[in-house]
């Protein structure tokens, strides 16, 4: 083609064609890697920048403020000023992590009672005894909630759960509710393997909870009075329902 002669316009498909390879805006877009390429591989996770790890103290600050003021000033008293001023932040920073008073209290639950609800959710092991997992439910409760600040919350609810009925009902929820099933759970277990005789109980999972419940109570109002061993009390409840353990 000589340098005079004009140049040939291209093709509508042509133009077609080349747009779709450079999309509208004329971004170029990501091209499929053949069948067999291997992908890259992720990288790893990086650790949360000190932002990120301020921001979570403060958020952890916040909660250990809020039991503090709820179990010294009840539920109802509790201001927000208060737990920002002992949790050394401004009020406002509180309303970036929860909404409310409600929404603080709801996550000092979560996190405080959440882990201990969730082991007692895991399936039987298989051949394991159910003694044996009762009792570590015991030694658990007493070790984790009846001797740490995690009674006082239960103790709270105790308090002031018919007063402010959204509380209770979110308490029953997050805590009765799924302690109830990994408890029910636990008889059915006992009783296919003979090891608890009174197939009553499965309707009634409330009285192998029942001396827990003392326990966290009495620590909260008898305790300098009259001290309670728990884990020895609960022992003995053991062995009401599965019968004394024969020395070997």
């Amino acid at each position: 083609m000589s340098a005079s002669e004009p140049k040939p316009k291209p093709k509508p498909k042509a133009m077609r064609l080349a747009r779709a390879a450079t999309g509208r805006g004329g971004a170029k877009e990501t091209v499929a890697k053949p069948a067999g390429t291997a992908a890259p591989k992720h990288a790893a996770l990086k650790p949360p920048s000190k932002r990120e790890a301020k921001a979570e103290e403060r958020r952890a600050a916040i909660i250990a403020a809020g039991l503090d003021e709820f179990v010294a000033r009840g539920f109802a008293a509790t201001r927000l000023d208060d737990v920002a001023k002992r949790a050394g932040v401004a009020k406002g920073t509180i309303y970036l992590y929860f909404t409310d008073k409600e929404a603080l209290f709801q996550e000092l639950v979560r996190s405080a009672l959440g882990p201990l609800i969730s082991r007692m959710s895991v399936p039987p092991i298989a051949g394991g005894s159910a003694r044996a997992m009762l009792k570590g439910f015991a030694e658990s409760f007493v070790r984790d909630v009846a001797q740490t600040r995690r009674g006082d919350i239960l103790r709270l609810i105790i308090a002031e759960g018919a007063r402010f009925p959204s509380l209770s009902e979110f308490y029953y929820r997050e805590v009765v509710e799924r302690g109830m099933a990994g408890i029910r759970q636990m008889i059915e277990y006992g009783i296919a393997r003979g090891e608890i005789r009174n197939p009553a109980l499965l309707q009634f999972p409330q009285l192998l909870v029942a001396p827990a419940m003392v326990a966290v109570i009495w620590q909260g109002l008898f305790a300098r009075l009259a001290p309670l061993d728990a884990m020895t009390m609960l022992q003995v409840h053991i062995d009401l329902i599965f019968g004394e353990r024969r020395a070997t």
